[in-house]
């Protein structure tokens, strides 16, 4: 299966724990012994170029591969490792306490400093020359697109849901409200339900029994008690 991740760190994190630790170690010595190397992952493998492709890592159902681009490199070192591969430049790999890492780490110095002789030469081999020779197919091992997920926060969805109800509601009780009034509209092109009310005038209620008996007294106890006339005094009696 091809790996999907875009970088090595994602790559290693993928693999079995056996497996991440071997390639990390592998992936690490490559970094430290062959300074300015620039690491990416490419075709489902680990790359390592310098002025092209120089190494690549890969690991695959029943063992892990070490790909080297200077063949010449790997038939010198052949006879000091197991499971090379001299017709396609790699070396195989199931476990890494059966593979010499200090032969290894040879290989890796000494392709750089034939790497840079190439450079100078101007024979590098070109990126379709090396996966012919490491028996990669680009096109198979191309990784499938990635499917882009828009996300939408759940806080936006209730809230437009809320706001649709509300509206359904609303239009449904302003149906009701019309047609029990028999009104559609006010004449103004509103609803029963959003036209303004009409203003209320004030009546003053009529004043109860009770009220108009403390009316009175009240009226009397305000008024002055009226005034008596004076008695006339008798007349004097006429002296005989």
């Amino acid at each position: 299966m091809i790996s999907t991740a875009s970088t090595v760190g994602a790559y290693l994190r993928d693999l079995p724990p056996d497996r991440r630790v071997a390639m990390a170690r592998l992936c690490s010595m490559i970094r430290r012994s062959a300074r300015g190397v620039r690491e990416s992952m490419r075709y489902g493998l680990a790359f390592y170029e310098l002025d092209g492709p120089l190494f690549a890592l890969e690991s695959g159902r029943r063992h892990m591969s070490l790909y080297v681009a200077e063949k010449d490199v790997v038939l010198k070192h052949k006879d000091a490792l197991t499971g090379v591969n001299a017709a396609k430049s790699f070396i195989k790999f199931s476990d890494l306490n059966r593979l010499p890492l200090d032969v290894v780490e040879k290989i890796v110095r000494d392709s750089v400093a034939a790497r840079r002789q190439r450079v100078a030469q101007g024979a590098v081999p070109t990126q379709a020359e090396l996966l012919k020779l490491w028996d990669i197919n680009e096109e198979a091992a191309a990784p499938p697109a990635k499917t882009v997920k828009l996300a939408i926060g759940k806080q936006a969805i209730m809230t437009d849901a809320i706001n649709a109800m509300a509206h359904s509601m609303r239009d449904a009780m302003v149906a009701a409200i019309d047609i029990a009034t028999g009104s559609i509209g006010t004449g103004n092109g509103q609803s029963a339900l959003s036209a303004k009310p009409a203003k209320k005038t004030k009546t003053k209620a009529a004043p109860s029994k009770a009220a108009k008996k403390g009316a009175k007294r009240a009226l009397s106890a305000k008024r002055p008690p009226p005034k008596r006339p004076a008695k006339k005094s008798a007349p004097a009696a006429r002296r005989r």
